[in-house]
């Protein structure tokens, strides 16, 4: 099975949102922050990682 651009997409996304977390837990520095500021930008990331989360959930919920 080969993946295509979306998919790559979401993955990215949601490593970078774990790799985000992970930091903030471990570091409590914030990645996103530091690099788009605390403006409309980073929440927009935030929203793209929580729907790719949400996409990878239903890709593996829908396998058989």
């Amino acid at each position: 099975m080969t993946m295509k651009w979306y998919d790559w997409v979401s993955w990215v996304l949601v490593f970078v949102g774990a790799l985000n977390w992970g930091l903030v837990g471990v570091l409590e520095w914030n990645l996103v922050e530091t690099i788009f500021g605390t403006g409309s930008p980073t929440r927009v990331i935030y929203i793209l990682v929580g729907f790719s989360a949400l996409y990878e959930l239903y890709k593996i919920a829908s396998k058989k």
